[in-house]
């Protein structure tokens, strides 16, 4: 079935986008590869919340399994005729679908919050805290002033990339994972059809 080679295609794409949110977050625990900020607790709070080691990383991985599997899929046949077996395993796909659209949201609004609200940094004025939480997120625009952020060193420029990373890869994930919605159910609909089509004929 075409469903099954397009499903599994999906289902290859995001294995390879979870193994590099699972990267990208852990990076975000290392700013210029330092561990004395994360055991320091000096880490912005929207690292902790994981986005892109569980949203986007592991939980993807049990959609990304299933829709690799998919061509091969039968479920066992139905009343004798593949094509419902068929059938049955894309429309269980889109189970799966659902859990990786919920995992790759939380990936993007947590990546999200965490650009909007900035890096925690020690400032101009000697503490530590948010300095571009006020901003609504207009630092991203003014870079002449990420030079407030003392240390880590470049933790702006670090942040913005790999959240904006995790955003990006957040989203396609997202979009890939309704596009199996849709395959999954044409799919079973489709495949239901041709084995009513193969009983008629007999």
């Amino acid at each position: 079935m075409c469903y099954g080679r397009c499903a599994r295609c999906i289902g290859h794409s995001l294995l390879w986008l979870s193994i590099f949110c699972i990267i990208a977050n852990i990076l975000l625990y290392f700013p210029n590869g330092e561990t004395r900020f994360a055991s320091e607790d000096h880490l912005s709070r929207f690292v902790w919340f994981f986005s892109g080691i569980a949203g986007g990383g592991l939980l993807m991985f049990l959609p990304a399994s299933v829709f690799i599997a998919l061509e091969e899929e039968d479920c066992c046949g139905c009343c004798g005729y593949d094509n419902c077996g068929k059938s049955c395993a894309m429309l269980s796909s889109v189970l799966a679908a659902l859990v990786g659209i919920i995992g790759s949201g939380y990936c993007v609004i947590v990546a999200a919050l965490g650009l909007a609200e900035g890096p925690l940094c020690l400032n101009t004025q000697g503490s530590w805290n948010y300095t571009f939480a006020n901003t609504e997120g207009q630092y991203l625009l003014d870079t002449d002033t990420w030079s407030q952020c003392l240390e880590p060193n470049n933790i702006v420029v670090w942040n913005v990339s790999l959240f904006s990373i995790l955003l990006a890869l957040g989203g396609i994930e997202f979009i890939l994972c309704l596009i199996q919605v849709i395959n999954g159910v044409l799919g079973g609909i489709c495949g239901f059809c041709c084995s009513r089509q193969q009983q008629y004929d007999c």
